[in-house]
């Protein structure tokens, strides 16, 4: 949510934040800050007549009485009538008020955020900018194999192939997968690598959050209203977290934090759940893009001076799981066109995936500056500070655990079909350090 303080003071630096965003104009033209502050001068305008009304009823309320005290019963006639019509214009600027300040909310509500000067002005993902490369591509020494054909191609005895889209497809439609057997807890070993890597080597604090949450869940951290096609709503009226990032912020919805309770950092291995509304066509095959994965989610609730320093720890909290399993991969700043929403600065990791021959997206990490605070009423207070401040928030993927097991699959698979296991995952799978075709 975007300060209206701001847009007042400067709504040229407002205009041009949209401007980077690539936000369409308005219908018939002109620019956003001129809608935000016409409405804003309704609501203003709306409160001081309110305010002045109120200002008159208390005033004639107070000489009613002295006027039928001292006989003057014409003057206690007039005032009466000026605390009525005082009332009724009090009713009726509140009502004014009310309409004003419900448009004008909504629609700084559908705003993106305001991205950083250093953030690549571009509309797309051509126009990210690659910040360092860590590993070397794998060389196989053999055609690479996508993970959907390895993963249909292991058995688990007479259960059937340990990737199963047959099945799942069956029973839930497009883009789903059943995991049976080694690659089922091939994907229990990562999620189970993850957060022990995040609470014991980086300190974040686990959490085990709600996977159904209230529309106002979703509002604080922007997915709502202007995303609500990318969600999947349930009867009750719960919708199911499309990302973790929503249960843990929202954790410090409607509080005031003591300064040095900051900064707290959160993690939460969770399914996560999305429409892929607009994403017709692409990545049909395989776990690139499911409705239903699973991720270990990273948030920080920090200080403003100290976010930009928090998301490049957070980044390279997320790098570190890579670098551990043995990946290649890349660090992109994304443009002001391609960032979330919700995000000031994004950086992307991005994993070597042999079967495609390039990098594919693995992990975003953002920082929001004070946009998801302001839509939660989320505070802190410093030592010896009389007001509190809106915090920052900031969260990343520390990984995507489906496309991370996509990773090791194809990464690393041996010509015979097999899956040799990256050495940090062996403990949790047993001592393990392969799996074969036939298990």
């Amino acid at each position: 949510m975007h300060d209206i303080r701001l847009i007042r003071e400067e709504p040229d630096k407002f205009d041009e934040a949209l401007q980077r965003r690539f936000y369409p104009l308005p219908e018939g033209g002109g620019t956003w800050s001129a809608v935000v502050l016409d409405l804003d001068a309704k609501v203003r305008d709306a409160v001081g007549r309110k305010q002045e009304a109120e200002q008159t009823r208390n005033q004639s309320s107070k000489l009613i009485g002295k006027a039928k005290a001292s006989g003057d019963e014409a003057e206690a006639q007039r005032l009466m009538a000026a605390v009525a019509e005082a009332k009724a214009t009090i009713e009726a600027a509140g009502e004014e008020e009310a309409d004003a300040q419900a448009t004008r909310d909504d629609l700084l509500a559908r705003f993106p955020n305001a991205p950083y000067d250093d953030v690549p002005l571009g509309e797309g993902e051509a126009e990210n900018v690659e910040i360092r490369r860590w590993g070397d591509p794998v060389e196989l020494g053999f055609e690479a194999k996508s993970h959907d054909v390895l993963g249909e191609s292991l058995s688990v005895g007479n259960a059937g192939a340990q990737m199963d889209f047959e099945a799942a497809v069956a029973m839930s439609g497009s883009r789903f997968v059943a995991l049976k057997g080694p690659l089922a807890r091939l994907e229990r070993a990562l999620s189970a690598f993850m957060l022990d890597l995040q609470t014991q080597e980086h300190g974040y604090t686990e959490v085990s959050p709600p996977l159904l949450v209230q529309d106002r869940a979703l509002f604080g951290t922007g997915q709502l209203p202007k995303f609500g096609e990318e969600l999947f709503l349930t009867t009750a009226g719960h919708y199911l977290i499309p990302t973790a990032e929503v249960s843990l912020t929202n954790l410090v919805r409607e509080t005031i934090l003591d300064e040095t309770q900051l900064p707290l950092r959160m993690t939460a291995h969770t399914p996560c759940f999305r429409s892929e509304a607009g994403s017709a066509g692409r990545d049909t095959k395989g776990m690139i893009r499911l409705h239903q994965f699973n991720k270990v989610e990273l948030v920080s609730i920090t200080r403003p001076e100290e976010s930009d320093d928090e998301l490049e720890r957070m980044t390279g909290c997320a790098e570190t799981v890579l670098q551990k399993l043995g990946l290649a991969y890349r660090v992109m700043k994304l443009s002001s066109g391609d960032m979330g929403a919700g995000a000031r600065r994004t950086y992307d990791l991005e994993v070597w995936l042999p079967s495609q021959n390039t990098y594919r997206e693995i992990s975003s990490c953002s920082t929001c500056g004070d946009f998801q605070a302001r839509r939660m009423d989320a505070k802190f207070r410093r030592k010896d500070a009389k007001k509190p401040e809106f915090v920052h928030t900031l969260n990343g993927s520390g990984l995507a655990v489906g496309r991370t097991l996509v990773a090791v699959i194809e990464n690393y698979q041996l010509e015979n079909g097999d899956i040799a296991i990256p050495e940090v995952l062996q403990p949790y799978m047993g001592g393990s350090d392969k799996i074969t075709t036939v298990s």
